[in-house]
């Protein structure tokens, strides 16, 4: 209260703050929220569980085979970016994040069939998915052009510079029909095409361009930030990520307050920067949303 007020004036001034911040905390209970004084330090406030779990954790389906988004170590226990991101999102809201392994071709029954309250395991976000889950954006998922250290072939990304070259990918994959694309663009430009090499798997298409075979191995950024992991020094990524698509966090459509607080818990984790570590660990933020 302002030194000079006392008297009438000055509980008019006290009933004007409690109206004023019974404005801000009421819409926030609304939503689940567990509105505690930030304080001297600033803080964000924290959050308490959705009335929707009373169990004190949060169960993720998700398909632990595809890393480094969610993997198994050694251990067999969970790791990778998709488990930091989950497990971050469950400390906002003081739960405890468990980890549900489910065939990805089923994942989305399972959830529908409460076997879990959401799903985190890089879900595509389409049109047909949103007519029977609601999506928290997360993250995205894209192609990339990886080269040798040495980049014999001068590639600067997925554009024209690949005309003429020859390029390891897997078939069946997005960048297989995105190389193919391209390849017309270079031949209506009076430009070689581009000459695609196709594998059965990632292993076999990186290995055919570190033994020279081809300049360039188009594959997930995913999966190309796995392999440099293990060894970072014999090849490196050029130009920006192509055929990007957004991915979410998928929660049933009749759990809208489970919704608004995962919304509100991935703002948090993005906001204090944990999002951002956890993408440049494992090599992926140029996946950022």
């Amino acid at each position: 209260m302002p030194k000079n007020l006392s008297g009438t004036a000055g509980m008019w001034w006290r009933q004007i703050r409690v109206v004023l911040a019974a404005a801000v905390i009421l819409p926030m209970v609304a939503l689940g929220l567990n509105v505690q004084s930030a304080g001297a330090s600033g803080l964000t406030p924290a959050l308490k569980p959705p009335t929707i779990l009373t169990t004190g954790q949060i169960r993720y389906c998700s398909d632990i085979s595809s890393p480094p988004i969610e993997f198994l170590n050694s251990k067999q226990r969970p790791i990778g970016s998709d488990i930091q991101i989950g497990t971050a999102i469950a400390k906002a809201l003081h739960l405890k994040a468990v980890w549900e392994q489910t065939a990805f071709s089923g994942i989305i029954p399972a959830l529908q069939a409460h076997h879990c309250d959401a799903i985190l395991s890089q879900l595509y976000i389409k049109a047909s998915r949103k007519t029977v889950v609601d999506f928290v954006p997360y993250m995205y998922s894209s192609e990339s052009v990886t080269v040798p250290s040495a980049n014999p072939g001068n590639i600067t990304g997925f554009d024209t510079s690949l005309c003429g070259q020859t390029v390891s990918t897997v078939t069946g994959t997005t960048a297989q029909t995105e190389l193919a694309t391209l390849s017309s663009t270079c031949t209506s430009e009076g430009k070689s095409p581009v000459q695609a090499v196709l594998f059965t798997s990632d292993v076999q298409a990186l290995q055919n361009m570190l033994t020279g075979r081809s300049t360039a191995y188009t594959t997930t950024s995913e999966t190309g930030a796995y392999y440099m992991r293990a060894d970072h020094n014999q090849f490196k990524f050029v130009g920006k990520p192509f055929g990007r698509i957004l991915t979410g966090i998928a929660i049933n459509k009749k759990s809208p307050k489970l919704l608004a607080a995962l919304k509100h818990a991935f703002a948090l984790v993005r906001k204090s920067g944990k999002y951002n570590k956890i993408m440049t660990k494992w090599g992926i933020s140029r996946d950022e949303l």
